[in-house]
């Protein structure tokens, strides 16, 4: 009996990737993870993004190792440390200040969820308002608050409660080609009678991961950031799975040239997988008293550790970025040239960076896909509404090589359930 087989009877039914992926993993350097029976995959999931920079980068790992060896703090709530002190400032010269950004940083806690609902409390708490517009396909998290502006309806299904003060709107190519959806949203707001409460803010993600890589065009988020300055409504930009380098830029706006109110980042900000997570807003909507949202987890050391060492590695300039944008550009054609090889099939692509998706016509097709590709030593998941997008979120650190080699994973697998289909 496996490992893995001796827990089920212990462990919630609640779980869901060790169910797509049945193995007991032991290891992982990089992009390769390796199982207990020595089987090695290649990691095409990095953590849902946690994993930017791959698994055990060895100078992440020495810093937070460093980090024990000196009793540096574990633990210190929201008290001043050295290691917190040091993230800070290197977050401040190395990401802000080159981007031309003055954001208060917060610590919310530690988790994606936990930043997004302290970004909505503080919304509601610099307007007086309470509604929050979200869009479709959108997705920010478990926790209630969350999920009242998340699409998913599977999500949203196991909050046990009424889901209130939120409205949804159509993300952009929601409505087709040719129809900007935020002509809907003005119309909402100049109309008295439209029905919608004035918003308290507004939330969106550059590229909707969870949602099956929905891409916004640049204009529609120039647009969108438009909209709410001149309304007087903050704009939350939810960068939690695609901020920290995944469509290249460190944050996933910087190509639309906007200054969103207030900034999600999550996942990958410790670099090395730990929980972390930060709230940023501009500095003018500071309106916290003392202890009006805290939390225990709010000062972890060794992630504050990791996550300075990972800022002074990776962006201290823009070779990083500029790799990123390249492996982005591999992927897209290797996916584009899966679409031009099957014309019948009806599949399609999509992406920013290396955030793509392979889109099938039903979510059974792309499971298999995802199945296959298992077998095949490739880890990848799906993503959409259905389950209809193969979604390909590598570590950015993958080498070439790795990256052609999954890409060629997903291809023949691709070939086999589509012969499958139609034998």
């Amino acid at each position: 009996m496996s490992a893995s087989e001796s827990t089920t009877a212990l462990e919630s039914e609640v779980r869901s990737y060790s169910r797509s992926w049945p193995t007991t993993f032991e290891s992982a350097v990089g992009a390769t993870v390796t199982a207990d029976d020595g089987t090695t995959y290649l990691d095409f999931f990095a953590g849902a993004g946690a994993l930017n920079y791959g698994h055990n980068d060895p100078r992440l790992k020495q810093a937070v190792i460093d980090h024990f060896l000196a009793d540096r703090l574990v633990h210190s709530l929201d008290m001043f440390t050295t290691t917190r002190v040091d993230f800070l400032r290197t977050f401040k010269s190395l990401i802000l200040e080159p981007r031309g950004l003055d954001y208060k940083v917060m610590f919310p806690g530690p988790a994606g969820t936990t930043a997004t609902e302290a970004a909505l409390k503080l919304a509601r708490k610099l307007t007086g308002r309470t509604n929050i517009v979200h869009f479709t396909d959108s997705f920010h998290g478990m926790t209630v608050g969350a999920l009242a502006v998340t699409g998913s309806a599977k999500k949203r299904g196991g909050a046990g409660v009424p889901l209130s003060n939120a409205t949804v709107l159509p993300y952009d190519g929601y409505l087709g080609d040719g129809v900007d959806t935020l002509d809907y949203f003005e119309r909402l707001l100049a109309d008295a009678s439209s029905g919608v409460d004035r918003p308290a803010g507004v939330i969106v993600e550059s590229v909707q991961g969870e949602g099956g890589i929905n891409v916004a065009g640049l204009d529609w988020l120039r647009r969108l950031s438009a909209i709410c300055e001149r309304e007087g409504i903050p704009l939350i930009l939810d960068d939690v799975q695609m901020g920290c380098g995944r469509t290249g830029a460190f944050f996933s706006f910087e190509d639309a040239g906007i200054v969103p109110d207030i900034v999600v980042l999550s996942k990958s900000i410790s670099g090395i997988g730990l929980p972390m997570a930060l709230t940023l807003f501009k500095r003018e909507h500071d309106v916290w008293a003392p202890a009006e949202h805290n939390g225990t987890f709010r000062g972890i050391g060794p992630a504050f550790a990791s996550a300075a060492e990972t800022l002074r590695l990776f962006w201290s300039d823009d070779t990083f970025e500029r790799a990123t944008r390249a492996k982005g550009e591999l992927a897209d054609e290797r996916f584009r040239a899966i679409v031009d090889a099957y014309p019948e099939a009806g599949l399609s692509t999509r992406g920013r960076g290396l955030a793509r998706g392979l889109v099938f016509p039903d979510g059974a097709q792309a499971t298999a896909v995802t199945t296959k590709a298992f077998e095949r030593g490739l880890i990848v998941e799906t993503a959409g509404a259905f389950d209809e997008v193969v979604k390909l979120l590598p570590p950015l650190t993958v080498t070439d090589d790795e990256l052609e080699r999954g890409l060629a994973i997903i291809a023949e697998a691709t070939a086999e359930v589509l012969a499958e289909a139609h034998a």
